[in-house]
């Protein structure tokens, strides 16, 4: 157990020696940024840990009381949760990635009034539009704000911008063959519908859904 607690407070030592000896509070100082240290990292390890435990378990071991859980127990309990961090650390990048996709399409998918389109592009209307819908082959003319998954903004258009419909991302082909001139949408795209396993350089990590907002001004063929 001395192994587990030495490595939760080697952390925080450097607050200890930076604390100021001359205050008169530098004690309570010292305590609460100890706890506010921890508490931060626990949160991110934990998120679901019962505060009022771990409250008596520190007091307890803290003041040298009888604990409520045996030596063995303890052990025991720390070694399934090291194990259960490190192999959450050693999941492949790509399950990561797909994982947070999946999260984030659902949470996506369950807004009002978002409805799925074909392949799993997720689409609200924010504007109606009544013209004529692109031809798959066809080129249109938008207004776009691209962004990634945390609302970073990717790319953009500063003017509405002409594209050819077989040169945009599937993603792209599939919803605005759908969207009548003068309308528009807001796209989650799944990233297999964009980018998928090879990502777009920098800017675009794999499997990152993207999120547009696009304005349908007019098509041609």
């Amino acid at each position: 157990m001395a192994r587990y607690l030495f490595w939760t407070f080697l952390c925080l030592a450097p607050l200890a020696h930076a604390a100021p000896a001359t205050p008169p509070d530098a004690a309570h100082d010292l305590a609460y940024s100890l706890g506010a240290s921890l508490g931060e990292r626990l949160r991110e390890e934990v998120p679901d840990l019962q505060l009022n435990a771990l409250i008596e378990g520190l007091r307890a071991a803290y003041q040298g009381k009888p604990l409520a859980l045996s030596d063995a127990r303890i052990e025991q309990v720390l070694t399934e949760h090291q194990a259960h961090i490190d192999a959450a650390s050693a999941q492949p990048d790509s399950e990561r990635a797909l994982s947070a996709e999946h999260d984030f399409l659902a949470k996506e998918k369950a807004q009002p009034p978002t409805r799925e389109l074909a392949d799993g592009i997720l689409q609200t209307e924010l504007k109606p539009g009544s013209g004529a819908k692109p031809d798959a082959q066809g080129w249109v003319n938008v207004n776009y704000v691209g962004r990634l998954p945390d609302g970073t903004v990717f790319d953009q258009s500063t003017q509405p911008q002409w594209f050819r419909l077989d040169s945009v991302i599937a993603g792209w082909r599939s919803a605005l063959t759908q969207m009548p001139v003068g309308a528009k949408w807001r796209l989650v795209i799944p990233s297999s519908q964009a980018y998928g396993a090879d990502g777009a350089g920098d800017l675009i990590a794999p499997y990152t859904p993207l999120v547009f907002e696009i304005e349908l001004l007019d098509t041609k063929k």
